[in-house]
């Protein structure tokens, strides 16, 4: 009643209601990526507070970010099965109470539980998959556009709330630096029952941008088992070189984004004598221009061949973080890396979105980004893991920060070999 009310007073202004979800999934994204990376700033009290080892903190955030990924697939066939505001609401409540069993923890089984699987499942059914299937349900036109915003929230909320957590972390404890993200959840879960709808053509609506005196239609709820429906389209898309080298390059960015930087630069600066707080806050230097990149790489996925942009990103991001170690950790140093890497940090996903949709079909692509997104969190856990075994049998975590520059490097050249083919074809539910 909400959203058809909303909607009827938008029309009058000449505003579609493709933006309320777009504004709704930005909260939800940004919220629910916010919890996840905080995570990361926890690492050294939590430590500190029970004496467990980097790499036994570091295995329960590889297997949140893993679970992260392995729900991708999964999570775009629910959203197509059950509908947005039943799976945000169902996914909000498990990294709610991730968080909320997460403050009684004595041992290190319950993190692992807490941090890793309840978060991580969580996390995963909100991830970059719920902004590609808004963007392809809503949005005929500006679909770049909108993916560049939607990647940006979940990218930059894995950052923004760095700095206020370690704050808190340090100065209140940090099970009360957690309790940012789980508002934010709680409001965005809330919003997104009340305002949310799972496609146009329920409020009498064509997508965005569609031509003129397009007849709306609500399609066919699937009836097919949503496990089912995942392992289908993996199946065909899997015959495809194309989807193998998406995957590959996903791997990689996984590998030096989420895993890598998120989990460990804290930790990596503290060893280099920089405060806590002062390394969060160039996380959310990042945060602020991976904002502004990520945009204007959904801008530009629109206008320019998507295979030379990836080129290019993973390109320059490999180069950033070989450049890091030689940054001497000062302030000035790392400023200059947040900006150069930041641009960077996640503009991979709008051109790998559109790559996918351009050889695998509109309708299918959220499931075959879904799989490819897989790829991505399997880096991300690999880095998370590595990273943290290296520091601990090494004291240092560089050499973990040179692979994935080179691997990025990899990427760069693998995403030029990209031939993007006929889509699949529809299969019946």
């Amino acid at each position: 009643m909400l959203a058809a009310s909303l909607s009827a007073r938008l029309a009058r202004r000449g505003i579609h209601y493709g933006w309320v979800m777009v504004a709704l999934t930005f909260l939800v994204s940004l919220a629910s990526a916010g919890a996840l990376g905080i995570l990361g700033a926890l690492l050294l009290p939590v430590q500190r507070e029970f004496g467990w080892e980097t790499g036994s903190i570091s295995g329960a955030l590889a297997l949140r970010l893993l679970l992260f990924g392995l729900m991708a697939p999964f999570a775009a066939a629910i959203l197509q099965r059950y509908g947005l505001r039943r799976a945000v609401a169902i996914a909000l409540s498990l990294v709610v109470a991730g968080i909320l069993l997460s403050a009684v923890m004595t041992e290190v089984w319950q993190l692992w539980l807490t941090w890793g699987v309840l978060t991580g499942l969580g996390t995963g059914m909100t991830a970059l998959v719920l902004g590609a299937t808004v963007a392809n349900r809503w949005f005929a036109e500006r679909r770049g556009l909108v993916l560049g915003m939607l990647t940006a929230a979940n990218a930059t909320g894995q950052l923004a709330f760095l700095p206020l957590a370690a704050w808190l972390a340090q100065n209140e404890g940090w099970r009360t630096a957690m309790v940012p993200g789980l508002l934010a959840c709680a409001a965005g879960g809330v919003l997104m029952l009340l305002l949310g709808r799972d496609r146009p053509e329920e409020l009498g609506l064509a997508p965005y941008g569609a031509a003129p005196g397009t007849k709306p239609a609500v399609p066919p709820t699937p009836a097919a088992n949503p496990v089912r429906t995942a392992f289908a389209t993996l199946s065909e898309a899997s015959q495809s070189p194309a989807f193998w080298i998406l995957f590959a390059t996903f791997f990689i960015c996984g590998l030096s984004t989420n895993g890598l930087i998120q989990t460990h630069f804290i930790p990596l600066c503290s060893d280099f004598g920089m405060a806590e707080v002062q390394a969060a806050s160039v996380l959310a230097m990042m945060g602020i221009f991976d904002f502004v990149g990520t945009i204007a790489s959904g801008w530009l996925s629109d206008r320019y061949d998507n295979r030379k942009l990836l080129f290019w990103y993973y390109g320059l991001r490999g180069l950033s973080l070989l450049f890091l170690p030689m940054s001497t950790f000062s302030l000035y140093g790392l400023s200059v890396f947040a900006i150069f890497y930041g641009l960077d940090w996640i503009a991979t996903v709008p051109p790998t979105v559109k790559l996918a949709g351009q050889s695998f079909g509109r309708e299918k692509a959220p499931l075959v980004f879904g799989w490819v997104f897989t790829g991505h969190q399997l880096g991300a856990a690999t880095a998370a893991l590595g990273a943290g075994l290296s520091r601990d049998a090494l004291a240092s975590y560089l050499p973990a920060f040179y692979t994935a520059g080179a691997a990025c490097l990899i990427a760069a050249l693998l995403a030029l070999a990209i031939n993007r083919g006929r889509a699949l074809a529809p299969r019946p539910a």
